[in-house]
């Protein structure tokens, strides 16, 4: 049978087979754990923690997308969060439990391996959706379902945050249609500042900056080839 597109969804699965398939890269990537990648260290976002000291975020249900092995959302869990993480890679969702065994979160912390659009999350909504480093990992395409998923699990004057790769300094920045072409994301989409505002201009923005770069001996994660940006929904469901 050859005309097989009937739904958006038929579009999306098909856009998808153009690209190698993601979740075998992510394994191997996250099973030599003696790597030296930056954020493999057990470190949260300092932009996550900004917002923590500040008082912008205050405990209450979050939702980790692309955890890794859950340096962020361990650190949420033990702010008070409920946390429910989900990430496409079991070899980093194993990393990512026992790493939470070993801080002893693991009461208000459940890990999910799975497509962040497939997962069976336990609630409905979140007031904190966080996302370090899937955005950028995601074909154009995807980014429609993206906003459909925030869509559905963002609560009422809740808040979405997000680090994404920052044009000129990381990252591939080809147009969208190029992509297609090479079937490849060339390691991941680096993104402006104008591009997350208008990516997501149905939520009122409430930060917008590069990442502060943090040096070896920081508690904090930090990197400047990052974008952070907040944002708020302030529209009822």
């Amino acid at each position: 049978m050859n005309r097989t597109i009937r739904t958006t969804e038929d579009v999306l699965a098909l856009l998808d087979g153009l690209f190698p398939p993601a979740g075998p890269f992510w394994d191997r990537f996250y099973a030599d754990r003696s790597a030296d990648r930056p954020f493999f260290a057990p470190k949260p976002d300092e932009n996550l923690v900004s917002y923590l000291d500040r008082g912008i975020l205050s405990p209450s249900r979050a939702l980790d997308l692309g955890c890794g092995p859950g340096r962020n959302a361990i650190h949420l869990a033990a702010a008070g969060f409920e946390v429910d993480a989900v990430d496409l890679s079991s070899a980093a969702v194993a990393w990512a439990e026992e790493r939470a065994r070993e801080a002893g979160t693991t009461a208000n912390l459940r890990f999910h391996q799975g497509s962040i659009f497939e997962a069976e999350l336990p609630h409905h909504h979140y007031d904190l959706v966080y996302d370090s480093g899937c955005l950028h990992h995601l074909p154009p395409h995807r980014r429609v379902s993206y906003l459909a998923l925030l869509d559905r699990v963002l609560a009422p004057n809740g808040h979405f945050a997000v680090t994404a790769f920052a044009a000129g300094s990381m990252g591939s920045e080809r147009p969208d249609e190029e992509l297609y072409r090479l079937g490849a994301l060339e390691g991941g989409l680096a993104y402006t500042a104008d591009e997350l505002r208008s990516l997501f201009r149905d939520f009122a923005p409430l930060e917008v900056r590069p990442m502060a770069a943090q040096g070896p001996d920081s508690e904090l994660f930090g990197v400047p080839f990052l974008l952070t940006a907040l944002f708020q929904r302030t529209a009822s469901l």
